[in-house]
């Protein structure tokens, strides 16, 4: 298993659109990945669960996966939040 922690920095935290980025980059990979928001726990691969963390701005958020393409699948998930996150600060 491989996990990694993010801060969200975007003002709209990890709602519409970015979570729908999110699952359809975990879509791409067999692994099995969960975020995990404080004591919430979502699947990756459902926009419902992703939406229902309730994760905003300046939330930890914990990103697992584990399967044959985990490593791939974790480096692709933290990659588009912290390009969100740049984005984020580029438009400061």
């Amino acid at each position: 298993m491989q996990n990694a922690i993010v801060v969200l920095t975007d003002p709209v935290g990890l709602h519409a659109r970015p979570a729908a980025a999110l699952v359809q980059t975990a879509a791409r990979y067999k692994s099995d990945i969960s975020l995990e928001h404080g004591t919430r726990k979502a699947n990756a691969k459902s926009i419902i669960t992703v939406l229902a963390l309730g994760a905003r701005q300046g939330a930890k958020v914990e990103i697992k996966a584990e399967g044959e393409d985990e490593v791939a699948a974790l480096a692709a998930i933290v990659e588009l939040l912290e390009r969100d996150n740049q984005k984020e600060e580029e438009r400061k």
